[in-house]
């Protein structure tokens, strides 16, 4: 369908925009005792660091299926998340969303999955693989919208990246305040060496969500056809 299998998305808010989440990988990283990821660095190099409208701070799934948000590079009456598609041709597309849903959950407890399931069936149908993300905050109250997240991605038979759980051995589970995770550098997000840095949110985020990107990329090798020259 014209997309390209080293091009991934980002949809989601503040946790999901630059520079904190993946850019990094691009320029500036320390694997580590993790540099076994270093083979999937390399294959979505580039993507890392591409620029996303669709990843920034306060928005939620209705801003997405907007056009109110949109860029220059849009069109008129293209929804934010149809712009950055086109955009990015993208496989992948982490899909992060809902502490920006909380309140309007709240008082439309349907609103959020209503939104969602018209994400992801735009996302599926342009051959998009998504990777739904919980997330590390209860802003809801009672767990529903990683409740729902969890259940569509079972559903739907596509990654789930369970953010929440990696977060909850650490301090705070993760969390500087109730919407914005803990760091222990504003500066570099991607370095794993740096000491206890893994006890940080941001840290664990760029971390389990390179190991998401590690496993794709292995499923989509042992995948392809044998004559397949494209895939490491």
């Amino acid at each position: 369908m014209g997309n390209n299998p080293r091009v991934f998305s980002r949809i989601g808010d503040c946790a999901s925009a630059a520079p904190g989440f993946l850019v990094g990988f691009d320029s500036n990283y320390h694997l580590g005792e993790y540099d076994y990821l270093q083979p999937t660095i390399e294959y979505f190099q580039g993507s890392f660091q591409r620029p996303s409208l669709a990843a920034r701070a306060g928005l939620n799934t209705a801003g997405v299926l907007s056009s109110l948000w949109n860029g220059e590079q849009c069109y008129p009456d293209e929804s934010l998340l149809e712009c950055q598609y086109r955009l990015d041709q993208p496989a992948f597309a982490f899909i992060s969303l809902g502490s920006n849903d909380a309140y309007y959950v709240r008082r439309d407890p349907a609103s959020f999955e209503r939104n969602m399931r018209i994400i992801l069936d735009k996302t599926i149908a342009r051959g998009i693989v998504p990777i739904l993300a919980t997330k590390a905050d209860n802003a809801e109250g009672n767990q529903a919208i990683n409740a729902t997240i969890a259940r569509l991605a079972l559903e739907y038979e596509i990654p789930l990246w369970n953010f929440w759980l990696a977060v909850q051995p650490l301090p705070d589970h993760g969390m500087r305040d109730p919407e914005h995770l803990t760091s222990v550098s504003f500066v570099n997000f991607t370095d794993f060496t740096i000491p206890d840095s893994l006890e940080y949110g941001m840290q664990v985020r760029n971390l389990t969500a390179l190991q998401v990107l590690d496993l794709l990329r292995r499923e989509l090798a042992e995948s392809a056809p044998s004559s397949s020259t494209n895939l490491p």
